[in-house]
């Protein structure tokens, strides 16, 4: 939640949240895939304080809309818990995932001022509480709150730095190249070592790989049944393991 500790000027502050998942979209730099997650933390605790009196609490329930493609900007939501799947949905009614935005992210820009529409989607990966702050809030806050506005701009960077990692990923990588990149940050974000494999801790459809990497589920699960006898994976129904990843990075 947005609470004093985990958004204080501390400097371990939020790199210490033990329950903390990163976010996760298609990128060849691993080290900045979560960076928006510390948007905040250079404010004081009476900063948050003030933050939180002019932001609305809700609660979400998972696969709960949080906007709309198409209707008009009215503010951000923090993410305090779970997750946010942004996505877009073409004329065809083709979808794809831009990206999973966890804890200490906002979703909802980039006009945080309000005007014009949403260009994509949001809906919540599970159960999730957001805090709406409006666009007359958030202008008044920056206002007042010099940090805020630092806070903002940084957040707004590293939402550019993400859509402009997938635009290249997207313009420049094979599907299969997309998808053996998203395995690897999957293990990286989610990883967890169990003697030589590295099961990734998040359970993901097939369905929900296809969306990120811009393909269909059939492709995916034919290419997941040849990563896994070629022995760079296993597959179950609850989680994907990594047996080989030397192997799978050879395959970018």
């Amino acid at each position: 939640m947005l609470t004093d500790d985990k958004y204080s000027h501390s400097k371990d502050s939020a790199d210490d949240q033990g329950d903390h998942s990163s976010a996760v979209y298609l990128s060849d730099l691993f080290s900045e895939i979560d960076e928006g997650a510390n948007f905040l933390n250079r404010l004081s605790k009476e900063e948050v304080a003030k933050i939180r009196k002019a932001g609305i609490p809700r609660k979400y329930r998972k696969k709960d809309q949080v906007f709309f493609q198409g209707e008009e900007h009215k503010g951000i939501w923090l993410i305090e818990q779970g997750s946010v799947r942004t996505f877009y949905v073409g004329p065809t009614g083709r979808e794809i995932t831009l990206a999973l935005w966890t804890s200490g992210h906002f979703v909802g820009g980039p006009e945080i001022f309000g005007g014009g529409e949403h260009v994509w989607s949001g809906e919540t990966q599970e159960e999730a509480e957001l805090l709406f702050l409006s666009s007359g809030d958030l202008r008044k806050l920056i206002e007042e709150i010099p940090n805020f506005a630092v806070c903002i701009i940084n957040g707004l960077v590293a939402k550019g730095k993400c859509y402009s990692a997938l635009v290249q990923m997207l313009a420049t990588r094979s599907v299969n190249e997309r998808l053996a990149q998203l395995l690897i940050i999957f293990a990286d974000t989610h990883g967890r070592q169990d003697g030589d494999t590295l099961l990734i801790d998040k359970k993901i459809t097939h369905d929900q790989l296809a969306n990120i990497v811009g393909s269909t589920r059939q492709w995916v699960t034919t290419t997941l049944d040849k990563f896994q006898k070629q022995g760079v994976i296993s597959v179950s129904r609850q989680q994907i393991a990594i047996e080989d990843l030397a192997a799978l990075k050879c395959m970018l």
